[in-house]
């Protein structure tokens, strides 16, 4: 603490903020961070406090950039699936009456009761996926209302077509508008600056994600970093020991959000973190270890005051296990149909291209433990298991996995089938005859399921997927034992949404030529 100053109190740190937020000007952003020599004099600590404030101010533009570009959004897509649902088919059939221009502050009034306006400003990944629920609410609500109030707003008579073709084009185009408001958001705003306060694996472990996740744009700036109680500082992370210094590394570095790892924190010292981070106007968000467990579909429980986290049972229930099942059959059939003719090019391409078979077949682990032939599209020369020895010392993958680039073993068609992921199609018929799942998983071989022990088996209890968490997380870039937590969270974590969304999802990463 610096010489002469006390304790520092929530009162003081909001009385010091105020002071901040009303000051002129502070020093630019330092691109590179300076070490930091002793405690600070009483008027530095102050100033501190005062450059911190500049962080929460280019909070609040950054968050009014969102939301004004995601109200327009909203308004677009409203204003333009009713001119798709009356001039496209419904002919000019009805027309409009001026107090149709009230529609613009109604949307943006019941997009923001909804919670879309303000959820950017507290997650670092802004995704518009997560709210298409709330945007499908936000469609039939706006449907059912212009056809309720039409005869104040139109001229003429909304039929079934019309109602209906409002309520689709709105609910397409909100997302369609949210994600390209987003998008441009994202890149116009400079990058969102963090500061990690646990063990210097938390940082590490932070930085890593944050600038591997494409629809992240934030960096890890600087660290506290607590070990096991003391301090000390290795590999450039910051050590810090007293409260007023973390508020001077937010200063130097212009942060915009501090990320707090639990684990290694007693839980006075998290209290009391995240409450003058608050009091000063920083983001915060918390790294809880409680979470590789519980996951996010956990529910609150209030009685009287006390909150308690209600955990769901692990696993599948009966009629959720019907539910996936069902979704499996449906989509794999439909898909098998409609893919036919191109499943038969892709087959007569394989042939023609190198002597051997068309599918490729592997023992893989499946549910419960069972061996079962997974099929892909051949795509690597005959024989290609027996060089893999050969090539270990080229494996790019970490904890048991093996991939690498450019790998010899890879036919021309090959190349190809694996650049758009069509080698995986057969795996269509695996999920038909229930062997795996559209989503689940990563389905192992022998030799890598060998390497996992203990509670990480109890990713065994549903079906291995074509794509999962592992597939959208980036498969080649995460090893064995991280992959087995992801598995397991999805288990105990497993709802009929959460697999669309993975679907979903995986549709970028496939256009992006990753690859599986």
């Amino acid at each position: 603490m610096p010489e002469g100053v006390g304790a520092a109190t929530p009162q003081s740190l909001r009385a010091t903020a105020a002071l901040a937020l009303a000051a002129p000007t502070v020093p630019a952003r330092s691109e590179e961070p300076t070490p930091i020599a002793g405690t600070p004099p009483v008027w530095e600590w102050v100033e501190s406090v005062v450059a911190a404030s500049e962080g929460y101010r280019a909070s609040l533009t950054r968050d009014a950039m969102f939301r004004r570009s995601l109200a327009a959004a909203d308004v677009l897509a409203a204003y333009a699936s009713l001119l798709i649902a009356t001039v496209l088919v419904g002919g000019g059939q009805p027309g409009l009456r001026p107090s149709i221009i009230l529609i613009a502050p109604l949307i943006v009034v019941a997009c923001k009761a909804m919670g879309l306006y303000d959820r950017d400003q507290h997650i670092l990944r802004k995704t518009t996926l997560d709210e298409l629920p709330s945007a499908l609410y936000i469609s039939v609500l706006y449907a059912l209302s212009l056809w309720l109030t039409q005869k104040f707003v139109l001229v003429g008579v909304l039929d079934r077509p019309e109602v209906f073709t409002l309520l689709t084009a709105c609910f397409g185009l909100m997302g369609l508008g949210r994600s390209a408001a987003r998008f441009t958001a994202v890149r116009r705003c400079p990058e969102e600056r963090c500061i990690v306060l646990g063990t210097a694996t938390d940082a590490h472990r932070a930085a890593s994600k944050l600038s591997g996740s494409p629809g992240v744009r934030a960096t890890v700036v600087g660290s506290v970093t607590v070990e096991a109680g003391r301090h000390s500082t290795r590999r450039g992370i910051r050590d810090l020991s007293h409260l007023d210094s973390i508020v001077g590394v937010i200063a130097e570095q212009r942060a915009d959000r501090v990320i707090v790892a639990t684990d290694g924190l007693d839980e006075d010292t998290i209290l009391d973190v995240i409450r003058t981070l608050k009091a000063i106007g920083i983001k915060v968000s918390v790294l809880p270890r409680l979470l590789e467990v519980v996951g996010s579909s956990a529910e609150f429980d209030e009685i009287d005051g006390i909150t308690l986290l209600g955990v769901r049972q692990a696993g599948l229930t009966t009629s959720s296990k019907a539910l996936k099942r069902g979704m499996d059959i449906c989509v794999s059939g439909a898909a098998l149909t409609l893919l036919s003719p191109l499943l038969i090019v892709l087959a007569a391409a394989v042939k023609l291209d190198t002597p051997g078979p068309v599918l490729f077949r592997q023992t893989r682990i499946g549910r419960g433990g069972r061996c079962f032939s997974m099929y892909k599209f051949r795509s690597m020369v005959v024989g290609a298991d027996a060089a893999k020895d050969a090539l270990r010392r080229r494996n790019e993958a970490r904890g048991g996995l093996f991939k690498i680039a450019d790998d010899p073993r890879i036919t021309r068609v090959g190349a190809l089938l694996r650049q758009l992921s069509l080698d995986e199609l057969p795996q269509l018929f695996n999920v038909l005859v229930g062997h795996m799942s559209l989503v689940g998983p990563r389905p192992l071989v022998p030799d890598e399921d060998a390497l996992i022990e203990g509670w990480e088996r109890r990713r065994l209890a549903v079906r291995p997927g074509i794509t999962g968490l592992w597939q959208i997380f980036g498969s080649s870039r995460i090893p064995l034992p991280e992959m087995v937590k992801i598995d397991y969270f999805y288990w105990a974590n497993w709802s009929l949404w959460g697999d669309t969304k993975i679907i979903l999802r995986t549709v970028p990463y496939v256009l992006r030529r990753r690859g599986f």
